[in-house]
């Protein structure tokens, strides 16, 4: 025969009730499923038996249903993707550097000279520097006023409107 505290907690799994059983529904089921081997007060002793279950921790009277601890206490799941597990480097090993691992030294060297053996900077090349008074026109140009260019630097853009003095 199963002990009364046994008996209570096989009847609150076998129920499954939501928010727990209550007193009545248990000693109904025990009741029910023991009837041939229960004795005269066995409800005194169910009773007695909730009451050792309820001070030792293992059951908890909520709103007069009784809920085992387990249930009661589950831990509640943060919001959100849960975080992977680290994995423990050995001992011997160093901890891995953040970034991009570094390039070879000698394969930089060879990238940057080109067949020619002239080595060349990264990106757009400079432009190379005119000289500022331009060359006289040729002496065939006809049909064209030769202009003297000074050492004036247009701006960038569609040339300003030109204004013509204003007659009164």
């Amino acid at each position: 025969m199963a002990t009364y505290p046994e008996m209570i907690l096989a009847a609150i799994a076998a129920l499954g009730e939501k928010e727990g059983p209550n007193k009545s529904a248990i000693i109904k089921f025990i009741e029910a499923t023991y009837s041939g081997s229960l004795g005269e007060g066995y409800t005194a002793e169910i009773s007695d038996a909730l009451e050792k279950l309820q001070d030792s921790g293992e059951l908890q009277l909520v709103r007069s249903h009784f809920v085992k601890v387990e249930a009661v206490a589950s831990p509640r799941r943060g919001r959100g993707r849960p975080k992977k597990p680290k994995s423990v480097p050995s001992p011997g090993s160093a901890a891995p550097r953040r970034g991009r691992p570094p390039k070879p030294k000698g394969s930089h060297a060879a990238a940057v000279k080109f067949a020619g053996g002239i080595s060349r900077r990264r990106g757009r090349p400079r432009k190379k520097h005119r000289p500022a008074v331009a060359a006289a026109p040729p002496a065939g140009a006809k049909g064209r006023e030769a202009t003297a260019v000074t050492g004036v630097k247009r701006k960038r853009g569609r040339p300003r409107k030109v204004k013509p003095p204003a007659d009164e």
